[in-house]
């Protein structure tokens, strides 16, 4: 059996939701993008691709259609999301509110 982020990523009716914050990681800040399926939450990294595609049109790369606009650019300008640890299942999280830093 096959798996890969992108089969993950591919069923429309399995995310929920999804969006960019800063994580506060002890003494560094992180720019991730949070993946938060029905039954679990994925934070991911978002790295810039330093090398430039010489000629080629990124316009036409594929990508997810459940992606956001936003993440959908990032995508096609060569950027992309690396996965910064396991997924964290739903009925292991628990959420806070805390007061601003």
């Amino acid at each position: 059996q096959e798996s890969s982020s992108e089969n993950i990523l591919s069923s429309v009716n399995r995310l929920l939701l999804q969006g960019r914050l800063m994580l506060a990681e002890s003494t560094r800040l992180l720019d991730v993008y949070l993946f938060l399926f029905d039954d679990f939450l994925l934070i991911t990294k978002i790295k810039r691709n330093k090398k430039k595609y010489g000629g080629s049109d990124t316009s036409l790369i594929p990508v997810c259609p459940s992606l956001t606009p936003e993440l959908q650019s990032f995508i096609r300008e060569g950027g992309f999301c690396t996965v910064l640890d396991q997924p964290i299942p739903l009925d292991r999280l628990t959420l806070k509110n805390i007061e601003p830093v």
